[in-house]
């Protein structure tokens, strides 16, 4: 049998504190210039490379559970075209969100 992907949800809290050589090794990085890090293990991207690229393609914001009361005309016709109402409703208050926030700028 095939076993699935997993994600595992690591906390900070649970990982083991820092040893003094990890935290002198991280000083020691952070002091660097942009000059004298090397890059020779970081592949040269080509400009086709870079045409294909696709902004935030991993990024799932996070959801958060929350009871809001809305009215029942307006449930009803999220929930009209069938299963996915919420995401239907995600969807429109996001477009609002951006719309707003482009009238800001």
């Amino acid at each position: 049998m095939k076993r699935k992907n997993s994600v595992k949800d690591v906390r900070h809290s649970l990982l083991p504190p820092l040893t003094e050589e990890q935290k002198a090794q991280i000083a020691s990085l952070r002091a660097l210039g942009d000059a004298e890090i090397d890059y020779g293990d970081a592949p040269t991207l080509s400009d086709e490379t870079w045409a294909q690229a696709v902004q935030g393609r991993f990024y799932k914001p996070m959801k958060v559970s929350k009871t809001i009361r809305i009215d029942a005309d307006i449930l009803a016709w999220l929930q009209r075209p069938g299963k996915g109402y919420q995401k239907r409703l995600n969807a429109v208050l996001r477009e609002a969100m951006l719309k707003e926030h482009e009238h800001e700028e």
